[in-house]
């Protein structure tokens, strides 16, 4: 059983929708024992950083999600859910993380080199696919996908970078650490190319 990490964010109902779809046994949960238990865990969402953290905190989830993090079990953080694995975040000022990643999340620049860019990042944008991955299998060579958000994510490590995608600078738009995936787009909402990437996932845990 797959459990979908339910902590107060939005955008839990696209994400199950699309493992509904998929045929995956999937359960969205706020119960930290039904999380512990999971064969892998799926961390959504969208919403302010400092928001989601305290979300995890009040419901006692956070402990269960690193629980399970250090047990070797699959696990995938999608937008927000990949920002709050890093050390701490510029939204809000400098707010804690769950320092599974070390690095931090930074604003996106109102402009580059002269050229002004939209805050946020929305809309449908290309993955340079820079290391082999699993969650990459079957998919094109630079596949589009589906980006809401203003802040991104800057790994200490440049090693666990699995995709970068430039959007007036190129930011890490996909990340893999041994059992720990993480990706800054929706694959909910990206089309074939997203719920190949959620299948992917699922097969870690079969």
């Amino acid at each position: 059983m797959i459990a979908v990490v339910d902590y107060g964010a939005g955008n839990l109902g696209s994400v199950d929708k699309a493992l509904r779809y998929l045929g995956v046994p999937a359960q969205v949960t706020a119960d930290p024992g039904v999380v512990r238990s999971a064969d892998a865990v799926i961390l959504p969402g969208v919403g302010a950083f400092q928001h989601c953290m305290s979300g995890l905190q009040v419901r006692m989830l956070q402990e269960p999600v690193l629980e399970v993090i250090r047990s070797g079990r699959p696990f995938l953080g999608i937008c927000i859910g990949m920002q709050m694995l890093f050390s701490w975040s510029e939204e809000g000022g400098h707010v804690p993380g769950l320092d599974v990643i070390a690095g931090a999340v930074r604003r996106f620049p109102v402009s580059v080199s002269g050229r002004r860019l939209k805050v946020p990042h929305m809309g449908w944008n290309t993955l340079e696919l820079v290391k082999e991955c699993p969650l990459f299998v079957g998919l094109p060579e630079r596949p589009r996908v589906y980006f809401v958000h203003s802040y991104y994510c800057e790994p200490a490590d440049g090693d666990v970078v699995a995709a970068r995608t430039d959007y007036g600078i190129s930011f890490c738009s996909a990340l893999q650490r041994e059992n720990i995936f993480a990706v800054q787009f929706h694959p909910e909402k990206s089309g074939a190319v997203g719920l190949e990437v959620l299948r992917n996932f699922v097969a870690l845990s079969s």
